[in-house]
């Protein structure tokens, strides 16, 4: 009976949203997350983009051409774009910030996952090489650099958190600024000042996938994806620490939840035709799915405990999300069918703005307010830097042989 009640809840609820088009009227953000997201960095900041060996980027993607549409492909479009970006400097004495273009994250298994294993010696290389031919990373030991890591948990370069806590953050990375994926507060791979960016995905394939506007939503909670890892945790306990195992104990059956571990061709439309979109934690805190949601217009539900959200000083994510402890998954009907249509119908608005889908996309060419110039504004928003990050002569802060040994051997 309270299934049935739920059920009609929903069907009202949507034929309410449905009689509004999708082609909502949008809302502007307001206040100064909308000032801020509208930020134009050029004029702001310069960057200096270190000329390395091909070995550290091009030709590792030739390599593996895969890495050009994983989700860890922003380190590979970011390099793309300052290359040509009007923050560039070509004379590193003028420069505000440093940046070694290097591909740690293209390095994939046969179904395409990436190993985190070459990570730390690659990235040791290249410091050493920069450290080695140009004076400015002593001056600051990498005070005034900034390294795109967009691995699973960040510089700590494993996709299992027990494992990426104890590795920690590569030693010679702690004073630089980390712009990554991940982002959790209280966190040893986090440290203070990273910029916590979307992952990559690929916009032209999201933009073939998009359904006239004014198409109903007619799906009330939406989620594909794994809720076991039936190889590494068969019984989901730590997998999601167990939030995608209680989704599917509690949920599978209920008319109100559309929710599978199929990835059916529609998936992308199938987002345009939700109301809410599940973003669960999985190994780690973040998943595409975030930007997927933001993009599609779908209420993304964030159940990730202290996840620190992209951009997260410009988007307004209380305003357009619904966040759902962990431990409260149990409860997600309630929660959801309890939130008033026109809240819902509010975030909705928000969702339509498009400098809102901008910002958690990488685009090629580029575009003013996207994810791109997100980053640079972070990084203006970071400077001038403080006298102290400059050493004095021969002052040492980092331990270069600190860190498990298997990531001291030559890469």
């Amino acid at each position: 009976m309270m299934e049935l009640w739920f059920w009609v809840f929903a069907v009202s609820l949507v034929s309410r949203i449905a009689a509004v088009p999708n082609a909502v009227p949008t809302e502007r953000i307001s206040g100064s997350a909308g000032d801020v997201l509208e930020d134009n960095p050029v004029g702001r900041l310069k960057v200096y983009v270190y000329d390395l060996p091909s070995k550290y980027n091009k030709k590792t993607l030739q390599k593996d051409p895969r890495c050009l549409t994983h989700m860890f492909a922003a380190e590979i479009y970011m390099h793309r774009f300052l290359l040509n970006s009007p923050v560039r400097t070509l004379n590193p004495d003028e420069a505000d910030w440093f940046y070694t273009p290097i591909y740690v994250t293209c390095d994939l298994t046969p179904n395409g996952l990436p190993l985190p294993f070459k990570s730390p010696r690659m990235m040791r290389s290249a410091i050493q090489l920069i450290s080695s031919n140009w004076p400015y990373w002593n001056r600051t030991e990498g005070a005034d650099h900034f390294f795109v890591v967009p691995h699973d948990f960040g510089a700590c370069f494993h996709y299992q958190e027990e494992k990426a806590i104890d590795r920690g953050i590569l030693p010679l990375l702690q004073r630089a600024t980390l712009v990554q994926t991940f982002g959790q507060r209280h966190h040893v791979c986090l440290n203070e000042g990273s910029i916590t960016i979307p992952p990559y995905c690929p916009p032209q394939k999201m933009k073939t996938h998009l359904i006239p506007p004014d198409t109903p939503r007619s799906i009330f909670v939406y989620f594909r994806g794994l809720f076991y890892d039936v190889n590494n945790d068969p019984e989901g306990g730590y997998y999601a620490r167990g939030a995608r195992a209680a989704v599917w104990e509690n949920f599978k059956n209920n008319p109100l939840f559309d929710i599978s571990t199929d990835h059916p061709t529609t998936y992308y439309e199938d987002m345009q035709r939700a109301i809410f979109c599940l973003c669960p934690l999985g190994w780690a805190p973040w998943s595409p799915r975030l930007v997927e949601a933001v993009v599609f217009g779908c209420i993304p539900v964030i159940i990730a405990d202290d996840i620190v959200l992209p951009f997260a000083d410009a988007i307004p994510w209380e305003e357009i999300g619904v966040f759902v402890d962990e431990k409260d998954v149990s409860n997600l009907d309630t929660i959801l069918t309890s939130i008033p249509p026109d809240v819902i119908l509010r975030k909705q608005r928000l969702l339509a703005n498009p400098s809102m889908k901008r910002a958690m996309m990488f685009p090629q060419p580029a575009q003013s307010g996207d994810a791109f110039h997100q980053i640079l504004n972070g990084l203006a928003r970071k400077l001038p830097h403080s006298k102290s990050v400059y050493l004095k002569p021969d002052e040492m802060v980092l331990n270069w042989t600190a860190g498990p040994v298997g990531d001291l051997k030559p890469w």
